[in-house]
C-alpha cells in the first residue's frame, strides 16, 4: 500500500484501532476538500494495531474532542514536508458541546440553546458529569 506524504498538513498517529472513523465524523473532515487518507489497522510495535489519519491541509483541530475521543493520540503538525510541532494528547478537564446529557430532567435537555457542558470527574475510569445536573455520560 502506497500513501503519500504530505507537504503542508496534520498527521493523526497513535490512534486506537478502530477510532479514526468517530474522529473523522466528530472533526468535519468530509467537509474539507482536501485528501484525507485514513490509515486503519497499522502495524505499531507499541499498541499491535493503530489507526492514523493524515490530512493534507493546514487546519485548526479541535484538541479536546481528540483527547476525549484518544488521549494517546500524537497530532503532528507537517510543514513544507517536515514535522515542525508534535503534540501529546489529555483528558480534557471540561467538555463543551462534545457529548449530550441523557438525564430527560437536565435544562440542556429541554433548553437546546444551553451549551452541553460536562466536568473530568474520575480521569482514571474517564467519566464526565454534566456541570448542570451532575449525571454520568455514558462511557466511552
Amino acid at each position: 500500500m502506497n500513501i503519500d506524504s504530505i507537504h503542508n498538513g496534520v498527521v493523526l498517529d497513535h490512534i486506537q484501532a478502530g477510532k479514526s472513523m468517530e474522529i473523522y465524523k466528530h472533526l468535519n473532515l468530509d467537509k474539507l476538500d482536501c485528501s484525507v487518507a485514513i490509515i486503519k489497522n497499522a502495524r505499531s510495535a507499541r499498541m499491535g494495531k493503530k489507526d492514523i489519519l493524515k490530512i493534507d491541509s493546514p487546519l485548526e483541530l479541535d484538541l479536546d474532542v481528540l483527547g476525549y475521543i484518544d488521549p494517546n493520540i500524537t497530532v503532528n503538525i507537517i510543514k513544507d514536508g517536515k514535522r515542525v510541532e508534535k503534540k501529546k494528547l489529555e483528558l480534557p478537564k471540561r467538555l463543551t458541546n462534545v457529548i449530550r446529557c441523557h438525564n430527560p430532567r437536565c435544562i440542556t435537555v429541554s433548553e437546546s440553546q444551553l451549551d452541553a457542558i460536562f466536568l473530568l470527574s474520575d480521569p482514571d475510569k474517564r467519566v464526565y458529569r454534566c456541570a448542570y445536573c451532575e449525571t454520568a455520560s455514558d462511557k466511552k
